[in-house]
């Protein structure tokens, strides 16, 4: 990779490879609270409908009892107060009857009523009543006709001749309540529809409340994602702190278990990496001693071999002593003023002109930054830069640009992209690598800059 320390640049990471690749496409997620809200929204529904369902069904059944009874007991006071079995009684007399209580019967009457005679004849009726007997043949109790719910009361009884002359009784006049089927399907309907309606206001009020309740216990889910945003396991002491409930304890412990964990192992490998470090430096140095003899004794046919060898050795030797500076015990950062000019004058440049141009402070860990700086130097050597620029465009912001071959600028994203979201495996060379860990160590991180010209990398150091 460009500014890598690998031999050989991973296939991934070969100009030209758009950064789309590394930025996949995370599918929507389902969400708790609108799964939550719409199972309530649905059962909300669903449990109002069947309770107005069923108090439709109770109410229609109820509301019918309720009208027959009073059809039943309309007929009782009427019948107390009408006529019975008088003889006396002509046509005349119940016309006359018939038109002084047409004139004066009400006009919006619920009920209608008839006395009918023995033989069906029509003797008196309200003025709502239908205009033909109701029932031709004397009926008593409730029956249904076309359009009418009926309870027919017998009046009083005939005497009539059998066909032995023996004298038996027969049901005189009838007494017919009725009520129209519409007014009473409508009575019915608007009964059942308020409850049903104020089932579904009852099961939407329910739905609001229980909607808001489930936000409102939501909110420590929200909370703890907080909270984990600015959760940083590897800081000394950190804690999640006391849940807000108890369902969510098991949770915080178990973070807290798994930051302990990774503060040990993070301890352990950086402890490895210091000793590997130390163990490896003095060979190293040896080799190189051993190197530079060989240079000056052996034939000048074999001295460009043995110095790509001593080359090697060198980068080795930088690389050991970045990561033993990087991973030492602690890795407190011991910021102070550094001046560029100064630092360079103390590392290794050999074959790579620098040019230090320093307008703005700079607050680093002088060893770290140092280390950053050798891994980039030597990844501009590699590629084939002669001269490396150094500035600082803004306080803590070191920009460093050389002349080497450069990248396109769709591969100069797809790398800043991979140092953004520390995807280093199979991304970024190894130098590339350590100086952004070096950056993100000092709280900012390495950016790949657009250049026309070679290669340009600003190290943010905040």
């Amino acid at each position: 990779a460009r500014l890598g320390l690998q031999s050989q640049p991973h296939p991934s990471t070969a100009c030209g490879v758009t950064g789309r690749y590394l930025i996949s496409m995370k599918p929507k997620l389902p969400s708790i609270r609108l799964r939550l809200a719409h199972a309530l929204l649905l059962w909300s529904v669903i449990g109002s409908v069947a309770v107005a369902l069923a108090v439709w069904l109770a109410v229609q059944q109820e509301v019918d009892e309720l009208l027959d009874d009073t059809l039943s007991a309309s007929a009782a006071l009427l019948s107390s107060v009408l006529p019975g079995d008088d003889p006396g009684l002509s046509p005349n007399d119940w016309l006359a009857r018939q038109k002084n209580m047409e004139a004066s019967a009400p006009k919006g009457d619920q009920f209608a009523w008839q006395v009918v005679g023995p033989n069906g004849q029509l003797l008196l009726r309200s003025p709502l009543a239908p205009m033909q007997a109701l029932h031709q043949a004397p009926q008593s109790g409730l029956t249904n006709v076309p359009g009418w719910r009926v309870f027919g009361k017998a009046l009083g009884a005939t005497s009539v001749a059998s066909m032995d002359a023996a004298q038996t009784t027969a049901p005189g006049r009838m007494l017919y309540v009725a009520q129209a089927r519409d007014e009473r399907d409508e009575v019915q309907t608007e009964i059942a529809l308020s409850a049903a309606l104020i089932a579904l206001a009852v099961g939407l009020l329910g739905h609001l409340w229980l909607r808001s309740k489930v936000q409102f216990e939501m909110q420590p889910l929200q909370s703890l994602s907080s909270r984990l945003g600015d959760y940083d396991p590897l800081d000394a002491g950190a804690k999640l702190g006391l849940a807000e409930r108890v369902e969510l304890e098991p949770i915080h412990q178990a973070i807290d278990a798994l930051a302990e964990r990774l503060k040990v192992r993070l301890a352990h490998e950086r402890a490895f990496t210091a000793h590997a470090a130390h163990s490896l430096r003095t060979p190293l140095a040896g080799i190189d001693a051993q190197l530079a003899m060989a240079l000056r004794e052996c034939p000048p046919e074999l001295q460009a071999r043995l110095q790509r060898v001593r080359d090697g050795a060198g980068r080795l030797q930088r690389v050991v002593a970045a990561l033993l500076t990087l991973f030492r015990t602690g890795v407190d950062i011991q910021r102070q003023t550094i001046d560029l000019k100064a630092l360079m004058t103390r590392l290794p440049l050999d074959g790579l002109q620098i040019e230090v141009g320093a307008s703005h402070p700079i607050q680093a860990d002088p060893d770290l930054l140092a280390a950053a700086l050798l891994n980039l130097f030597d990844n501009s050597l590699r590629h084939g830069a002669r001269k490396v620029s150094l500035s600082t465009p803004a306080p803590n912001t070191v920009l460093v640009s050389d002349d080497g071959p450069g990248c396109s600028k769709t591969k100069t994203e797809t790398l800043d992209i991979a140092l953004a979201s520390q995807s280093y495996e199979g991304q970024t060379g190894l130098g590339l690598m350590l100086a952004d860990l070096v950056a993100r160590s000092h709280g900012g991180r390495l950016k790949l800059q657009p250049s026309e010209v070679g290669f340009t990398v600003a190290l943010v150091l905040e």
